[in-house]
């Protein structure tokens, strides 16, 4: 009891001290990174905290893997160098016991990365993205210049605005000339305003009319409308790729996908690989201890690196449909736990060894 009470306690210490250091990390480089697009005008500056909070809990699971990871390895560190670990050893006891207190103390943790992976961290990238464009939308509303022509793709699109309103929502007597497969079409419009679905942009016109004509031809066909909507910015092509980050936990199961599957893998790999790391700490503390905590940290930050890096590429071969979801799960997951099992037992061994040397 005073046992597992005293090294907890001693966890407790080294995570405080390592999430202040890398929550300092993640927000200092967020927050220059936001500052930046403001600066370049593709962030509004009253966004930025806004964004900056969306960013850290995406984030957020990095930050907690590393902490608990480093600082279980950070303080069996210290237990070796102080020789408490030989002494424990020597005593009759087995590194298993630390298994128990370990995981413990690592509980809160795993269960907070798994929260995050499953639902805050999608919920968050939604928001961030969905906010991104309401401020899109904002801008470009802000930006448009009575009695000024505007095009957009490439000039295929001419649009001519006559009055903004001060909120800048509402638009007066519209004008937009559509130049498509040698065909013109041209839109008259009283008023009109801007809406977004998904990641898409749209102007709606209201009480207007739509010209049809062909270059050459001198008959043209007109159609009165109520309301008309037409799209000014495709965001298909961006959501591609990350679309299924953002989809809620229970959509992803439904979704028969291989991008779906390969999301749903990356998202049990997080707090699985929270728990493999923390286990692979015991061993890892006896890295050359003598050699202080830097080597240690190196080693910590490298074996995170590797991992991270595996999660990823096992999950865009789901994505791509090259290996199906139950076999690279246990790839990925197995290996990891067949080494640190062969470290382990490689510990264990030097236990037994230990007291006849003595």
């Amino acid at each position: 009891m005073i046992f597992d009470s005293a090294i907890r306690r001693e966890f407790t210490q080294s995570a405080s001290a390592i999430s202040i250091a890398l929550l300092a990390i993640l927000v200092s480089t967020q927050l220059i990174r936001f500052l930046n697009e403001a600066a370049a005008g593709k962030v509004l500056p009253e966004a930025v905290l806004v964004l900056l909070g969306f960013a850290s809990l995406q984030y957020l699971p990095i930050v907690l893997t590393l902490t608990l990871f480093i600082a279980v390895l950070f303080s069996l560190t210290r237990v070796y160098r102080d020789s408490e670990m030989f002494i424990w050893l020597i005593s009759g006891q087995s590194l298993a016991t630390w298994i128990k207190p370990v995981l413990h103390f690592a509980l809160l943790f795993i269960i907070a990365i798994a929260i995050l992976s499953f639902s805050l961290t999608p919920w968050a990238s939604r928001m961030a993205n969905e906010y991104r464009l309401q401020l899109s939308l904002k801008s470009e509303l802000s930006q448009v210049v009575p009695g000024a022509f505007r095009e957009v793709k490439r000039g295929e699109r001419v649009f001519f605005v006559e009055n903004v309103s001060e909120d800048s929502k509402k638009i007066g007597n519209v004008f937009v000339a559509d130049t498509n497969e040698n065909k013109v079409s041209v839109v008259v419009s009283k008023t009109g305003y801007q809406e977004i679905e998904g990641d898409n942009r749209f102007i709606v016109l209201e009480n207007g009319r739509r010209y049809f004509v062909e270059p050459g031809q001198t008959d043209f066909k007109i159609n009165e409308f109520e309301r008309y909507k037409m799209i000014t910015e495709d965001g298909h092509g961006k959501r591609k790729n990350t679309d299924h980050k953002r989809k809620p936990f229970i959509e992803l199961l439904m979704d028969n996908s291989n991008a779906a599957k390969g999301e749903i893998l990356w998202r049990f790999s997080v707090p699985l690989s929270a728990i493999f790391l923390v286990l692979w700490a015991i061993p890892l503390s006896r890295v050359n201890p003598r050699a202080g905590r830097s080597a240690n940290l190196m080693i910590a930050v490298l074996i995170y690196a590797i991992y991270n890096n595996s999660i990823t590429v096992f999950q865009a071969w789901v994505a791509q449909g090259k290996l199906p979801f139950y076999l690279a799960f246990l790839i990925l997951h197995g290996v990891v736990f067949l080494i640190w099992s062969f470290l382990f037992l490689k510990q264990l061994q030097f236990k037994l060894r230990k007291p006849k040397n003595v």
